[in-house]
């Protein structure tokens, strides 16, 4: 897997798309009612002086690589609009997510983005990522989502489509650590 810029006909017509979704950014508070939520918190092994670098694996779509997706993205970077397209292999289906940068975090001790999901994505709904460098020098990486199908197939997909959100989150997690 890599991670790629994609091409200028679909960055433009994914940017133009719309967010599927009402409730922006609010994976930064409280979480939206009518939706699954996910809340996934890991102590990183790296040591204090490791978070500049694990920020940078996860502003620059490392993480999402390394967790096992094909990447395609406007910006080389989460920034505010850059739009990014993940897709998977799952057994014998090929699945393809679209979403787009709503929020970045960029403070001393935190660093991390959320993103939107856009038309086509099997789920709607906002995820976000942010690293944490605690008073005593841990390092803490969080996940928080909230989503529901988009799609009749991703309804019926029930709790097979939840697991594969859970695996993800995990790959996620476990790529921040590597």
């Amino acid at each position: 897997m890599s991670i790629a810029a994609m091409d200028a006909v679909a960055v433009h017509g994914l940017q133009a798309d719309g967010l599927t979704y009402p409730e922006v950014g609010r994976t930064a508070g409280a979480l939206p009612v009518g939706y699954r939520h996910t809340i996934e918190r890991r102590d990183l092994v790296a040591s204090a002086d490791a978070f500049d670098l694990i920020a940078t694996r996860l502003l620059t779509w490392q993480m999402h690589d390394v967790a096992g997706f094909d990447v395609r993205t406007s910006h080389s970077e989460a920034v505010p609009g850059a739009v990014v397209t993940l897709r998977r292999r799952f057994g014998p289906i090929m699945v393809t997510a679209s979403c787009r940068v709503v929020y970045v975090v960029d403070e001393p001790t935190r660093r991390g983005f959320a993103y939107g999901t856009l038309p086509g994505h099997p789920e709607c709904g906002e995820e976000a990522f942010v690293i944490e460098r605690h008073a005593d020098d841990r390092l803490s990486a969080s996940v928080v989502a909230f989503s529901r199908p988009s799609s009749f197939l991703a309804r019926a997909a029930g709790p097979i489509g939840r697991r594969a959100q859970e695996r993800a989150t995990a790959r996620y997690l476990f790529a921040l650590e590597a």
